[in-house]
């Protein structure tokens, strides 16, 4: 399991940052009272028959972006080794920090939870906070598209390589590995090539991963007399190894609050309480990864736990319920990523006279989010933050893939962003899961409240365009039909004129997967449908919509109404846990015999908790909430005779399969699954090959062999040429992605040994 970087650690952080304002702005106040300096009065002139009146000084903001500090040293001049991206030539990165303060009293300001107890200037009343940015632009900007490229960090990382066919890491530019184009990319240096670009800006206190990271630092929540908030926290804990010696908690523990820890081995499993006296915290063991990926030793912290003289069982679910302390103001997130793209697109210095480096060049920003940062925008549009504090719009365009209808739920007391749910993943107190979940307006009978993602943004005439596009595990894992359907009956809604919405049919929570590796932590094969071609040629519709109103290729998506869907049943047994069932006929999932894999139809059943009496006030009281027995109406698709998605869009290992792909898939026994089928294998999907031969299939399995179906490798390649020319007609996919399906299609297709099926199905086709 990936851990989180503790609030503890971040405390500290926030005080050097103090100093450093302190310091910074030539202040000699504590840093419990850090006062921002006040505009010099302009000198009376001297009388003289010609006088010369002294300038006045530009005052510093008082809400919003107040200053940058760009790092020479980080920086670079003609970054990427030099490289020049076609016409566009070099890029420049440039890496700093941010100062911003809030006005708690401003109406924009007024939505966070918790913002009028969030610690204040005691000097100016204004809330004060930080984030890294980090910009890799065109040496000669005037040579540059003027268009912006955001990315909201997942987790403080960068996750936008695959996307442009460059290599990952998060120091692009910096040189080695993280500048490399990837092997065969279609569209190598996708972005620098188009002249875009590309920023990145902290929004999160707490992001994992390796360093260097792309993080904020936020203000706490204290009680009015500035004594410490105290509440219950539930956190949710699996390790996938046998190693685990400490696990990190999201908060730290209240003096003298209580704690409970259980584990079980299944979700469908009962509790077990490990006494008091098993475990403790503050423990000195390896809690984090390095940079390696392996455990680094930490001193003792207050927000860590471990099992005397034991490792964690693995695979096993550790739930902890604990009076915690100290929460951070965590929707301040939002504020910080708004006010710097406005400060990014329409300031000249900041207020202290340093130049703001995009300075005239902006002409549209548009975001680009994978997974955690989906969630955020979901929730930064819903939440009205599209407005900046001058009444502009902050962004021109959205571009959400493997969101879904799902927020982040950080608008709340003791949120804890980092966390994601599905099946057995931090599944019982989730809080992205709650209305609205759709662009449209609707009225939720289970809440009362009639809402949508879109009215705060319509009232102000700040809506962006918006394309969400969404996996096959968002539909079984997340509940992702909520997105474009009504909440209590599951009818299609019409989506507002500024939102698309396209779902990838048997795609997994990210990219394709290999056959070349037997599979571990998973059952079977992951998923072999990759979504990168559509998503480049979806976001250039997008850039198209943004600059020049061309409208994008319609909406696709599944829909019972038109027979490509069905409603996931919420009479099963495990539903108070937020797990059910769909039988295999409903779905219309082929007979493929037990010998080749397991269907359970395992999937997330969309509760409505009860979390307490101050829900509403972004205070959760009964956590983990209680199940109330009523439910959302979610749906998944239905699957053509192969056991492939239909409905949305269906990309060439769809239409031209060489097995069953799906977005769902279950947990092998070695990593916890059991034999009922209830223990989901999280973000991936699975893929069960077709036989190579008819003599070779396996007794029972209902779908053709490659032989059967192509005759041979050269239908094989004419059939996917055809299906991506087909994408390619409708402006779902770009040129160089077209002429890479034919170039991948003639390649060996090789299906390695797997513990999961019989040895007729390995081959080399």
């Amino acid at each position: 399991m990936v851990k989180h970087r503790s609030k503890i650690a971040y405390i500290g952080s926030l005080i050097t940052l103090a100093a450093v304002v302190l310091t910074l702005e030539g202040c000699g106040s504590s840093s419990n009272d850090v006062a921002m300096v006040a505009p010099t009065p302009t000198p009376t002139p001297t009388p003289t028959p010609t006088p010369t009146p002294t300038p006045t000084p530009t005052p510093l903001n008082t809400n919003g972006i107040t200053k940058i500090v760009i790092n020479t040293a980080a920086g670079q001049a003609a970054t990427f080794g030099g490289t020049a991206f076609g016409a566009v030539g070099t890029y420049d990165r440039v890496v700093g920090t941010a100062y911003g303060t809030l006005d708690p009293n401003d109406p924009k300001n007024q939505v966070i939870a918790d913002i009028t107890l969030a610690q204040k200037n005691k000097t100016t009343g204004l809330v004060e906070y930080a984030l890294d940015f980090y910009i890799l632009k065109p040496t000669n900007l005037a040579n540059g598209s003027h268009k912006v490229f955001y990315e909201p960090p997942n987790r403080g990382g960068k996750q936008y390589g695959s996307f442009n066919g460059t290599g990952g890491g998060n120091t692009p530019g910096g040189g080695g590995a993280a500048d490399a184009t990837i092997a065969g990319a279609a569209y190598p240096a996708f972005l620098m090539n188009r002249g875009y670009t590309l920023i990145w800006s902290g929004w999160d206190q707490e992001p994992m991963g390796a360093a260097p990271l792309i993080k904020a630092v936020l203000p706490l929540a204290v009680n009015p007399d500035g004594s410490p908030i105290n509440g219950p926290v539930y956190e949710y804990m699996v390790a996938d190894n046998s190693t685990t010696a400490c696990q990190l908690t999201y908060y730290s523990p209240a003096g003298n609050g209580s704690a409970t820890l259980t584990k079980r081995a299944h979700m469908t499993d009962a509790p077990i309480v490990v006494p008091a006296t098993d475990w403790s915290w503050g423990g000195q063991h390896s809690c984090g990864t390095s940079a390696a990926g392996v455990g680094v030793t930490t001193t003792s912290t207050a927000n860590s736990i471990n099992l005397n003289g034991a490792n964690f069982q693995q695979s096993w679910i550790y739930e902890l319920t604990y009076t915690a302390t100290n929460p951070y103001v965590v929707s301040v997130g939002y504020a910080a990523m708004r006010d710097f793209v406005s400060f990014i697109r329409n300031a000249k210095t900041d207020s202290l006279g340093t130049a703001n480096p995009m300075a005239g060049d902006v002409q549209s920003v548009v975001a680009w989010t994978l997974s955690q940062p989906a969630r955020l925008m979901n929730d930064f549009v819903w939440l009205g933050f599209n407005q900046d504090l001058n009444g502009k719009s902050v962004f021109d365009g959205i571009f959400n893939w493997i969101g879904g209808g799902n927020g982040m739920g950080m608008n709340s007391r003791f949120a804890q962003a980092g966390r994601t749910e599905r099946n057995r993943q931090h599944h019982i107190a989730q809080l992205e899961g709650i209305f609205p979940f759709s662009y449209t307006t609707t009225t939720d009978s289970l809440t009362g409240k009639t809402d949508g993602r879109n009215v705060r943004c319509t009232a102000s005439s700040t809506c962006p365009k918006i394309m969400n596009v969404f996996s096959a595990n968002e539909m079984w894992v997340k509940t992702g039909s909520l997105l474009t359907t009504h909440p209590n009956t599951g009818a299609d809604l019409v989506e507002p004129a500024n939102v698309r919405n396209y779902f990838l049919a048997s795609t997994k929570h990210g990219g394709a997967g290999a056959t070349t590796a037997a599979p571990s932590t998973c059952a079977q094969f992951d998923t072999q449908v990759e979504p990168g071609p559509v998503l480049r040629g979806l976001w250039t519709a997008l850039d198209a919509w943004v600059v020049s109103g061309t409208a994008p290729p319609p909406s696709a998506v599944t829909s019972v109404a038109a027979g490509t869907g069905v409603f996931i049943p919420t009479n099963t047994p495990n539903t108070a846990l937020g797990i059910g069932a769909v039988p295999q006929a409903l779905v219309g999932y082929p007979a493929i015999p037990n010998t080749l894999m397991q269907y359970s139809g395992l999937v997330t059943v969309r509760n409505y908790w009860n979390f307490g009496p101050r829900y509403n006030q972004g205070i959760m009281d009964t956590i983990p909430p209680s199940p109330t027995g009523s439910f959302y109406a979610a749906a998944v698709p239905k699957v053509d005779q192969y056991g492939n998605d239909l409905g949305g869009i269906r990309l060439p290992e769809v239409t031209v399969p060489t097995g069953t792909n799906s977005g769902w898939g279950l947990r092998s026994a070695a990593f916890g699954g059991s034999a009922s089928g209830t223990d989901g294998c999280e973000a991936n999907g699975q893929f069960i090959p077709f036989a190579a031969t008819d003599a070779t299939k396996v007794a029972g399995d209902p779908r053709p062999s490659l032989t059967a179906l192509y005759k041979d490798k050269a239908g094989y390649v004419t059939a996917r040429t055809a299906a991506a020319n087909a994408l390619l007609a409708n402006k779902l996919i770009l040129q160089n992605d077209a002429t890479a399906y034919a170039t991948n299609a003639a390649k060996t297709i090789t299906i390695v040994a797997n513990p999961n099926f019989p040895s007729a199905y390995v081959y080399a086709w």
